[in-house]
């Protein structure tokens, strides 16, 4: 297995003004030919910075791969500073030069002088041919270690790494690879789950386990590291399992499993329809469900009923019962749902009522306060949890649990 460091360069990332895609992007590619990145370092388009970047990264691990820097731009200096570290002068390269000039005329367009620099190669290095931008890659391989040297654009990006690097490298890691599976859980602090899971984690070796709390919940990532892949598959099976008996009703699904796709899988398994009846989450219930392709034999529609005349008219909410209980309260949602359900003649239905924030909370119900209600056939429950986060995070993480509760509650239908 090799280890390689990813330097990303441009100011933009520093910035914020630009998200890092290239670094998750090639972290992922190249983990299934068995390269580790160890260590991921965004700098900006200044030379004392690359340099300082690129030379360390060489002396912990002998290998760095950079994006950015190789346009034709005056910030566009890794070229340079690179070949300054190898101590190979730059020199211009006609074939390159030609092949700009040849894709410029396509576009119908001349060459400007500014775009020769990308023309010059540090002495030694091998050009990796770019058919998809006017910036070649790099491979330098030299004394300070290995070097390659990608252009920032991502397809272009994208497209080397396909084509150039990862067959140069596959070579050099052998049949070990990295290989990663994701449990998916939702209702569960992580402190919860990793109190329940105890000691399975020392079970795993010499897989890692990792847990990613999000908004929709807490993914746990187990990783086999430097492994043949019958035997990293085999493991990762192995861990998957256990981790699902420990887990329990709070696991759904794994890798890119949408909770919002496994319910529809169980209700279309039943031959059941879906309505929901939505007040804070404001759509966002049924926009989770119709964005699973092919969710219209199950999903039938939905009522956002933020206003209370709104819950009345649509819904059948006794005014009596608003005014003594409340729009966010037990009551109402258990008839948001029982209203719903009727509407659209569905035998599964959700309900979602509560205090999104940032104003509108009290001692009693605070910002966070959601209700939720659910209706599988005859039989229906209501559930209230305090959510945190802000307007966003308690809107999303609202429509999270209510599915979750409708999962729940289908598993023991």
């Amino acid at each position: 297995m090799i280890d390689l460091e990813l330097v990303t360069i441009g100011t933009e990332l520093l910035l914020g003004q630009l998200l890092d895609g290239n670094g998750a992007e090639i972290g992922r590619m190249l983990a299934e030919r068995g390269v580790r990145v160890t260590r991921r370092t965004s700098v900006g388009d200044d030379e004392a910075s690359i340099g300082a970047a690129v030379s360390d990264a060489l002396k912990r691990t002998g290998a760095v791969l950079t994006t950015g820097g190789l346009g034709p731009t005056r910030d566009d200096v890794t070229k340079r500073v690179v070949a300054d570290l190898y101590q190979w002068p730059l020199e211009f390269d006609a074939t390159i030069w030609d092949a700009l000039v040849d894709r410029f005329a396509k576009l119908g367009r001349t060459a400007p002088a500014s775009n020769r620099s990308q023309a010059e190669v540090p002495r030694g290095a091998a050009v990796l041919s770019n058919r998809w931008g006017t910036a070649p890659g790099l491979w330098l391989e030299g004394p300070p270690g290995l070097t390659i040297m990608l252009p920032g654009v991502p397809r272009e990006m994208r497209e080397l790494m396909r084509h150039e690097v990862l067959p140069r490298l596959a070579s050099r890691a052998g049949t070990a690879i990295i290989r990663s599976r994701t449990l998916r859980t939702t209702g569960v602090a992580e402190s919860k789950l990793a109190e329940t899971l105890g000691l399975v984690e020392d079970e795993l070796k010499p897989l890692t386990l990792a847990y990613l709390p999000g908004v929709s919940g807490v993914d746990l990532r187990v990783t086999a590291w430097g492994l043949p892949e019958d035997d990293a598959r085999e493991r990762l099976d192995a861990a998957e399992h256990r981790l699902r008996q420990s887990a329990g009703e709070w696991a759904y699904g794994t890798d890119d499993d949408d909770l919002a796709e496994v319910i529809l899988g169980l209700a279309r398994q039943r031959h059941w329809h879906l309505a929901v009846a939505e007040s804070c989450t404001g759509g966002l219930l049924g926009g989770r469900l119709t964005a699973v392709p092919g969710s219209s034999d199950v999903f039938v529609g939905g009522v956002i009923a933020y206003d209370n005349a709104v819950k009345t008219r649509e819904l059948d909410v006794p005014t009596d019962l608003l005014a003594a209980h409340g729009a966010v309260s037990e009551a109402v949602a258990r008839a948001m749902v029982e209203g719903v359900a009727q509407r659209f003649g569905a035998e599964l239905a959700l309900a979602v009522t509560g205090i999104a924030g940032p104003d509108g909370g009290s001692p009693e119900k605070p910002v966070g306060t959601v209700f939720v209600a659910w209706r599988v056939g005859r039989r229906v429950g209501v559930s209230r949890v305090v959510l945190p986060g802000d307007r966003n995070e308690i809107r999303a993480r609202a429509a999270q649990s209510a599915l979750y509760l409708l999962y729940r509650a289908l598993h023991s239908a």
